[in-house]
């Protein structure tokens, strides 16, 4: 179904209709869901002269299933959904509460997670950290089948996947554990973040933390995972200032990006701050 501008923009109405399509443009060919980032091109100084393939009407990006042992939520869900459709796990607090806060209302009810995840210059995507640490994987459809790989693997090849492809869904493995997203916004009205921290633990019996997984966004041009900061966490109980502390000696592992909003120094120097906060918050949920 071609848009008014002829074959600029594409209505897909199945998976298979945008793999096709998607094939047929090549790498002339751009995936067009909740278009906050696109919309945002001529800012970027980025080519406009794309042919968009709009995936937004397709059902089965648009679902969240909770599942006994994985939730799997496609990837034309949106911020706003995403938030409302896992307020009940408290195992996903840390995806909840990015999804939730990021942006503001009016962004959350358009912005996807699929496309949070693949607008490769945009180093403050809140969900993408909340996703490192709970372990997340993405399914990736192609025409002659599909493949799943984990988002920290997603983000080193995001920018070099072949015409054709498109992400399907995102899977949360469902665990015990804690999580929490602690964002530092240079405004309360709902801002992107100068440094966001995602953690995810797993308490033993006595309350000593027996695994961990915390990851940096908006630090970086890319979010990752701190794991001399993980090691630290294990093998003891939750301790806000110790991990703090650790986290203090440890920034000399991240190079802070210079931005219009903040630079680099400033946002390595707020970490142990927010990492705090984050165990701190892991320590309050029962």
């Amino acid at each position: 179904m071609p848009g008014q501008d002829g074959e600029r923009l594409y209505v897909a109405t199945s998976l298979a209709d945008a793999l096709a399509a998607l094939a047929e443009r090549g790498r002339t060919a751009s995936v067009l869901a909740g278009a906050t980032w696109t919309m945002r091109a001529p800012l970027r100084h980025e080519p406009q002269d794309l042919s968009y393939v709009a995936i937004s009407k397709i059902d089965e990006l648009r679902r969240v299933e909770v599942l006994n042992h994985e939730i799997s939520i496609g990837a034309c869900v949106t911020h706003a959904e995403l938030a409302n459709a896992l307020a009940f796990l408290p195992e996903c607090s840390a995806l909840v509460q990015a999804a939730g806060n990021s942006a503001n209302p009016a962004i959350r009810n358009v912005a996807t997670i699929g496309g949070n995840l693949c607008a490769s210059a945009f180093a403050a995507a809140d969900l993408v950290p909340a996703l490192i640490c709970l372990d997340a994987e993405l399914e990736i459809a192609r025409p002659d089948g599909s493949e799943r790989l984990t988002v920290e693997r997603f983000l080193e090849i995001r920018s070099d996947i072949e015409p054709g492809r498109l992400v399907r869904r995102v899977i949360v493995p469902r665990t015990k554990r804690r999580s929490a997203h602690i964002r530092l916004p240079l405004r309360k009205a709902g801002d992107y973040p100068v440094a966001s921290v995602s953690l995810a633990a797993t308490l033993g019996p006595t309350g000593i933390v027996e695994s961990a997984r915390l990851a940096v966004g908006s630090v970086e041009p890319v979010a990752r995972r701190w794991p001399l900061l993980e090691a630290g966490l294990v093998g003891r109980a939750l301790d806000p200032r110790h991990a703090a502390e650790q986290a203090e000696r440890l920034c000399g592992d991240f190079s802070g990006r210079d931005g219009i909003e903040a630079p680099g120094w400033y946002r390595v120097k707020v970490l142990p701050s927010l990492v705090r906060r984050a165990v701190l918050a892991l320590q309050e949920q029962s």
